[in-house]
Parts: structure tokens; sequence; C-alpha cells
């Protein structure tokens, strides 16, 4: 009966605290996050971000972003539908607040993978997530991870190293992150994230399995 009451409670206030998700590419947000999602089927809902870059092979729109024009994003941002925005190598990308309550609706906890200057921006929201950075051992480390992927052109590479450093740095700053995670060996990261978000997980499973 009080799980009942407190499931309703739950689903009426904000729902599940988000997590905002940072880092350098490079640094294995994607693979954490693949490896949180895989055990803990149900629990987790990725926010599908938009940008203005066209597809990349095997991307689907909607999926993996909302592809739109870079006319329509700015008319969205000018309305207030945005949460964060900001431009990377000649694209737009941001996060809408429709994408987030689509997740929160469903009583899971939102993923947004955002870099910096999206996590100032929420910062000025009253969205309330837990920050979460994960970081390279290395500028060195980082460099070579991405040269093995084999999937930037040099000067493309170059820019994700220029924007790496500044990342790294900025991630210092007194409360920037709620959870600073050093990304050296995999199990380890892993281990460091899921304690991070045990409680919220728990609690979810928990309203999931009342309602």
């Amino acid at each position: 009966m009080y799980m009942r009451y407190f499931a309703r409670l739950y689903s009426a206030m904000a729902g599940p605290r988000p997590v905002v998700l940072s880092g350098p590419s490079g640094a294995g947000k994607s693979t954490l996050l693949k490896k949180l999602m895989k055990e803990y089927n149900g629990v987790f809902g990725f926010s599908v971000s938009h940008t203005t870059r066209n597809p990349r092979p095997g991307e689907e729109n909607g999926k993996d972003y909302h592809y739109v024009t870079r006319e329509a994003m700015q008319a969205a941002i000018a309305k207030g539908e945005f949460i964060e925005s900001a431009e990377f190598s000649g694209n737009m990308y941001g996060t809408s607040r429709a994408a987030v309550e689509a997740v929160k609706a469903r009583n899971l906890i939102c993923i947004l993978d955002i870099d910096m200057q999206g996590v100032k921006n929420i910062k000025k929201t009253d969205l309330n997530p837990i920050y979460i950075s994960i970081q390279p051992p290395s500028l060195d480390v980082l460099e070579a991870r991405l040269r093995a992927r084999k999937t930037e052109s040099e000067e493309s590479l170059q820019r994700r190293l220029d924007a790496a450093k500044v990342d790294m740095e900025l991630s210092k700053e007194p409360d920037m992150f709620d959870v600073m995670i050093v990304n050296d060996n995999l199990e380890d990261a892993y281990g460091h994230l899921k304690d991070a978000l045990l409680e919220e997980i728990n609690m979810v499973k928990k309203i999931n399995m009342s309602s």
C-alpha cells in the first residue's frame, strides 16, 4: 500500500533524476553506457539529441539523433524548447526539454551525454541531474584511442584533442561534477559508475515493480 502511494507520488513529481554524462570523445562514455543499459534493462532511457550534421552510415533519425536543419533548430532554441545547445565542428547539437520529459514520463532515468558547454547550460536550469564526468587517464592515452578508431581525418582528430584539453581542465572546476571517473580500467570505471547511480537505480526498480 505504502509503495503504491509512493509510486504515485514519485510519478507525479519530476520523476527519476536525470544523469548528465560528460567527457571527451574517446574517454569511453559510450562503452560504459552500453554496459549500464544492458545490465539494467528497463531502468535507463537515452535522451535523443538534435543535431544539424548529416547522419553517418548506419545512424537512424530519431534513434541516434533527431537530424534537423540549422534554421529549424535555431527557431526551437529561440522558443526556449532546448535545455542546452552547443556548436562543434560547424554543426549544432542540443537537448530538447521534450526529449528529457519523454524519458522521465516512462519512469526511466534519463541519460544525457553532453559536452562541457552543455553541462554549464544545464546548471542554469531546474533539471537537477546527477553530474558525472568520464575522463581518460591522459591526453596521450586519449589520442591513442582516437587514432585506433581510424574514423577521423587528421584535422578532425586534432580538433577533438583540442576540445579534450579544454574539457579535461574545465572538469576540474569545483562543484562542476558530483562524480569524477578516470577510465583507466574499464571494469573499475564501470564499478564506480554503478556505485554512483545505485540509489536511483534501486528506486526506479522498486517503483516499476510496484506499478
